[in-house]
């Protein structure tokens, strides 16, 4: 559900074998919140709907996983986070976004023109960091 198969853009989803076992591995590194979150996920689905997450049909799954994502934002963004990290290192995406397949660092990626000024908040803001001695 984080990121869907794309037909118009063939491009797998998250729940491709190999970059679901990318996630697999990502997130046993974070096994407590990511189980208590599929756990919360599963159990909301129970108690609204009688049944598991995963057999609910999907407009019902949809609404059952925002609940989740209020209830538990902190968790779900780290699920989605890794998912999202995930994919972005499968070769097949990236070839498909026509990106080297390589970690973006420590070359970089060069930003696409107009991009540089979505970040000028980011710039402007003060640090949120304490200096190394």
């Amino acid at each position: 559900m984080i990121i869907p198969v794309s037909d118009e853009h063939s491009l797998p989803g998250a729940s491709d074998a190999a970059i679901f076992a990318n996630i697999l591995a990502t997130a046993g590194a974070r096994q407590g919140p990511v189980c208590a979150v599929l756990s919360a996920l599963d159990g909301l689905a129970r108690e609204s709907q009688g049944n598991s997450f995963s057999a609910l049909d999907q407009d019902v799954r949809d609404g059952v996983a925002e609940t989740c994502r209020r209830r538990h934002p902190s968790e779900a963004d780290l699920l989605t986070a890794i998912a999202v990290r995930c994919y972005y290192r499968n070769d097949w995406v990236m070839r498909a976004l026509d990106r080297e397949t390589r970690p973006p660092f420590p070359t970089g990626f060069a930003l696409g023109e107009g991009v540089r000024p979505l970040l000028n908040p980011v710039d402007e803001r003060p640090e949120i960091y304490r200096k190394a001695p």
